[in-house]
């Protein structure tokens, strides 16, 4: 390295800090990825999601689907298009009610959402931007713009 020029040693220098960043970048976007969590609706969670990961399923709680079974409360989620039934065993959020947006995080187990967490509205005008977004998509949206 003695008879590099000072040109030639910046180089190897400035190749050497860019390949370390460039490792600590793939090391980081390797270790986020075990942990986001995706969104989709009742149309795209089959092809999209698979089997055991954890997401995020969001519409609305389909009219006179809400049921009380063996092993907790079930309900189906709607975006219009296509619909998802989904069980959960808790405790249902108070705001919790049929016609509403909804999301709720689980995992998909043949053609069956297993949610660990159910979050509903707020109040009357808010939707969750989620599920709003996707509403919207599927040309069901009767909020606000």
């Amino acid at each position: 390295m003695r008879d590099l020029s000072p040109k030639a040693k910046r180089g190897i220098a400035l190749l050497m800090v860019v390949s370390a960043l460039g490792l600590a970048v793939m090391l980081v976007l390797t270790a986020l990825r075990d942990h986001v969590v995706f969104f989709y609706g009742p149309s795209d969670i089959r092809d999209q999601a698979s089997q055991g990961q954890i997401v995020r399923l969001g519409g609305l709680v389909a009219e006179n689907s809400v049921t009380t079974l063996a092993d907790g409360i079930g309900f189906t989620i709607t975006d219009g298009t296509s619909s998802m039934d989904v069980v959960y065993a808790g405790v249902l959020p108070d705001l919790f009610r049929e016609g509403q947006g909804v999301v709720t995080e689980g995992v998909l187990d043949n053609d069956i959402f297993r949610a660990n967490n159910v979050l509903a509205k707020h109040d009357e005008t808010y939707m969750p931007a989620e599920v709003a977004d996707m509403l919207k998509d599927q040309g069901v949206w009767k909020g606000q713009e």
